[in-house]
């Protein structure tokens, strides 16, 4: 059985939805919003981590669970530092002594943006709090001798934290006007891809330590135009801008694209076609209420 924490949230959701559509028997973990068509249990990480696993025994942890709203861990850095290091420590750990096998979901934001298409070998170096976290869980995850999966700007079907597209999609389908960076670029990841790597991963019996699943590089302004296009919208709406215009209060990454070339030799994925996901996530596509749904 695979037990997916964070099942509520956007990667979470794509990853067990591929697994089971691979015939995996998958049980995810939420906290306090219910999800569609996946098996899962209500548990509260926070008040035992390493109950979960004496409980299910799981053969695989895919550990996805995480505070990911970059600002708010800048704010509430204890709070952000317990759950994301400490929680994810101590779940991770139970899991090994268990004999699972562990799947770490980390982000681009572990690197400063210096330079951009990132490998897995690059060394990271975080400039937010939230970047700080995540790296320290991989290094837990990695000690372990568990995998981590590092993604950038998720987007697709599912609950959670709205992301971009679905902001620009919205935001463009009222006549809204949408201000995007142009000096800021990423690598945008679907989250059904994530899925269909990690089942690609789980067929292999040699062991990776680090692996970039994500997409081409973009900057933030190109990524709109790209949604405008493919969702039919109108792309004169979209008004470029800079970084430094933006009122983040924690620090981004200039460019923390990721090199995505070991994933594509590994999965065989075509990871660089954002517009064909972009397709399939239009045609998925459903009014959903969207939510904060921190972990």
């Amino acid at each position: 059985m695979i037990l997916v924490t964070g099942v509520s949230s956007l990667p979470g959701w794509g990853i067990s939805f591929e697994l089971l559509r691979a015939g995996y028997d998958v049980l995810g973990v939420y906290k306090d919003h219910p999800v569609e068509d996946i098996r899962a249990v209500r548990y509260d990480l926070f008040q035992d981590p390493r109950g979960i696993i004496k409980l299910y025994k799981p053969d695989i942890l895919v550990h996805v669970a995480s505070i990911g709203n970059v600002d708010f861990c800048e704010d509430n850095k204890e709070f952000c530092y317990k759950f994301n290091v400490i929680i994810s420590r101590e779940l991770m750990i139970e899991a090994y002594r268990c004999g699972s096998r562990i799947i770490y979901l980390s982000t681009d934001y572990v690197f400063d943006g210096s330079k951009g298409l990132y490998r897995e070998d690059d060394i990271p170096r975080p400039i937010n709090f939230y970047g700080l976290t995540k790296l320290l869980a991989e290094q837990v995850a990695l000690s372990l001798g568990g995998c981590v999966i590092r993604v950038s700007a998720i987007f697709g079907p599912g609950p959670g934290r709205p992301n971009f597209a679905k902001v620009v999609y919205e935001k463009l389908s009222k006549g809204e006007v949408v201000e995007a960076a142009v000096d800021q670029y990423l690598s945008p990841t679907f989250n059904l891809y994530i899925g269909r790597a990690l089942t690609k991963l789980l067929e292999l019996r040699e062991n990776i330590e680090i692996l970039h699943v994500a997409g081409s590089r973009l900057s933030r302004y190109e990524y709109a135009l790209l949604v405008a296009r493919i969702f039919e919208l109108r792309s004169d709406l979209i008004k470029p801008t800079t970084m430094d215009k933006i009122p983040y209060k924690a620090s981004r990454p200039r460019d923390s694209s990721l090199s995505n070339l070991k994933a594509i030799n590994i999965t065989g994925l075509d990871l660089n076609n954002i517009e064909r996901a972009l397709k399939e996530y239009k045609n998925l596509l459903v009014p959903r209420k969207t939510r904060e749904d921190r972990y």
